[in-house]
């Protein structure tokens, strides 16, 4: 039986690169069915909600779900009672269970030209950041009043630990913790739970306790020193935004967001690059397309075991980019087509 991928175009350069994508998995022999659903802005123009009943069961009974893009100008608003696309994204981690965000960072050596920071400095790198994705102070409550505001942040014992494994499991040699102990009571909870698991059942790897600030300053000083970097929601939306700048670009880095099945339960996990809808280039067909086709290779690997094909993606991606394409984020000229044609040509 065919495995089935929701696909969730969403605004921007959404439906620009996510049509590509589902060309580099056929190419690559992927035989997947795919079902594509309106999701975040598209989803408030058609149904009024950037997340509908119908999507989300849908991706609930799915195999995987490839994500693209969510958000831009024309949905901005102060207004609490208003639908925002981002309230999609929110839904759908929560409604899927998603708990572990994986976004790898590893610039290649044809792009060290195209990072702000010198070679020196990024080279050799290779790291992981492990966000938690459905806890924290995106999850909270939120009040709002017209003279304040305040977004309660929670962590649990359980949901520290759960994260925290995801992380161990994955490291080679040290497992970085990011919090603000010095400051806030969810992080010395957070601090706390992380040591005693790792002297439980992960004593093999190394563990560092690092402050977000000093977190925050060593990612562009000296990112090679990391290897897997564990955190809550907020710390690690802006660190893997600010580590994927490592690579030159937004639009080089792939993600994904996995559950934890049980009970013979099967969860799909959500596989999305990490860059935002880029209205300002939208229907210009010079969007980079090569972090949706990472993140499809990230689906390949988690969502299916398809390692081979997995390792054929980023191979191919790998080689037209050392063959010379760019995109105009990576400083060229190359389109979205142009881009596709380079890494369709090397599978």
């Amino acid at each position: 039986m065919s495995k089935r991928v929701i696909l969730l175009p969403g605004d921007g350069i959404g439906p620009e690169i996510i049509a590509p994508a589902v060309e580099v998995l056929r190419a690559v022999g992927a035989d997947f069915d795919y079902e594509e659903h309106a999701f975040g802005g598209a989803s408030i123009d058609a149904h009024g909600v950037a997340l509908t009943d119908e999507t989300l069961a849908a991706c609930r009974s799915a195999d995987a779900v490839l994500l693209a893009a969510v958000g831009g100008p024309r949905w901005d608003t102060t207004d609490p009672g208003a639908p925002r696309p981002e309230q999609g994204l929110l839904g759908l981690r929560q409604g899927l269970g998603l708990f572990a965000n994986l976004r790898p960072v590893t610039p290649l050596p044809s792009l060290y030209a195209s990072s702000p920071l010198r070679r020196e400095v990024i080279e050799g790198t290779d790291l992981l950041v492990v966000r938690e994705l459905t806890g924290g102070i995106y999850f909270g409550e939120k009040i709002r009043t017209p003279d304040g505001a305040s977004d309660v942040c929670a962590y649990t014992r359980g949901e520290i630990e759960r994260i925290a494994r995801v992380a161990f499991g994955a490291a080679t040699r040290r497992v970085t913790s990011v919090d603000k102990a010095n400051v806030l009571e969810t992080s010395r909870l957070w601090r706390e739970v992380v040591r005693e698991l790792h002297v439980r059942e992960f004593g093999e790897i190394e563990l560092e306790h690092v402050l977000v600030d000093n977190a925050a300053m060593q990612l562009v000083s000296n990112p090679s020193r990391f290897d897997v970097i564990v955190t809550e929601n907020m710390f690690g939306d802006i660190l893997s935004d600010e580590a994927a700048m490592l690579t030159g670009s937004l639009g080089m880095l792939p993600s994904a967001s996995l559950g934890a099945a049980g009970n013979g339960e099967r969860i799909p996990g959500v596989f999305e690059p990490v860059h935002g809808s880029a209205p300002d280039i939208a229907g210009r067909g010079i969007a980079n397309p090569l972090a949706m086709f990472l993140s499809a290779a990230l689906m390949l690997r988690h969502g299916f075991g398809m390692e081979r094909e997995a390792a054929a993606v980023e191979s191919a991606v790998d080689s037209a980019l050392a063959d010379g394409l760019r995109t105009p984020d990576l400083g060229g000229d190359a389109t979205t087509a142009q881009a596709t044609r380079a890494v369709l040509g090397h599978l």
